[in-house]
C-alpha cells in the first residue's frame, strides 16, 4: 500500500487516491494531475484572455479573429465570468 505523505495536495487526497486506482498513474503522477488541473481553473478571466490572446496571436491570427474567439470561448469556462465586450478584451490585453 502506498503511504500518503503530507503535501499542498492533502486536502485533494480522495481525488488522488482515485486516479491511482482507476489508472495507471502513480502517486505522485496523479497528485501533480490534481495540482495542474486545478491550477488550471483557479486562472482569472484575465490571465486567460491574456493567454489566450498569446497562443492565438503565436498561431497567427489577427486581432480581429483573436478577440472574437476569445469572446466565444469565455462562457464555456469552468466558472463563467461575466460578458466581456472587445473592447473590454482589449483593455485587459493591452491595459
Amino acid at each position: 500500500m502506498l503511504e500518503r505523505r503530507t503535501s499542498p495536495t492533502s486536502s485533494h487526497d480522495d481525488l488522488v487516491d482515485h486516479l491511482v486506482r482507476s489508472t495507471a498513474l502513480p502517486r505522485g503522477e496523479a497528485a501533480r494531475v490534481v495540482l495542474d488541473v486545478l491550477a488550471y481553473f483557479d486562472e482569472t478571466t484575465e490571465d486567460f484572455v491574456r493567454r489566450r490572446h498569446r497562443e492565438l496571436q503565436a498561431g497567427g491570427a489577427v486581432n480581429t479573429e483573436i478577440f472574437e474567439r476569445i469572446a466565444a470561448e469565455l462562457p464555456h469556462r469552468a466558472v463563467a465570468p461575466p460578458e466581456l465586450s472587445l473592447r473590454q478584451l482589449r483593455r485587459i490585453v493591452y491595459g
